[in-house]
This record gives structure tokens, sequence and C-alpha cells, in this order.
């Protein structure tokens, strides 16, 4: 794709994206529904432990018990050195 088209799509898709943003209507997360009963905040903390912290976590624990339980044996072939 030459820098023209790549220029177009990038306008398009731009446009495509401001249009549906003023279009849309808003949330209405201020008005209530019947048997709506939200419950109590969470604090900054709370915030980022749920959402940043949790999840890093996560991912530490589950790289970590995939590389301790790789059954796999590294296999380094020298130069020069016939394989067996």
């Amino acid at each position: 794709m030459d820098k023209k088209n790549a220029l177009r799509a990038g306008a398009l898709a731009a446009g495509t994206t401001l249009m549906m943003l003023l279009m849309s209507s808003p949330a209405l997360a201020l008005t209530r529904d019947d048997g709506d009963d939200p419950g109590p905040g969470l604090s900054v903390v709370q915030t980022l432990g749920l959402y940043v912290v949790a999840p890093i976590a996560l991912f530490v624990i589950i790289a970590g018990l995939v590389m301790v339980l790789d059954k796999s044996k590294i296999r380094v072939s020298k130069p020069g050195r016939a394989k067996a």
C-alpha cells in the first residue's frame, strides 16, 4: 500500500471514530434504575491492586509455573560438532 492510500485509510478510520463518538448518546449513569443497589466505591489503593497488581501477579505466577514445570531440555549445538 502506498503512502497516499495509507493516509486515506487513516483519515477514514479517524473520521469514522470521531463521528461515532460525537453521535453516541451518554451512558445515563446518573439515572438509577429500579432495583439498582450499587455497593461502596473502591479506594485508589484497592483499584490499583485489583486492576494493576493482581493481573501482573497472576502473569508472574503463571509464567513461573510454566518455566519451572517445563519438561523440555535445552539443546545447544556447537559449531563444528556433529549431531548424534
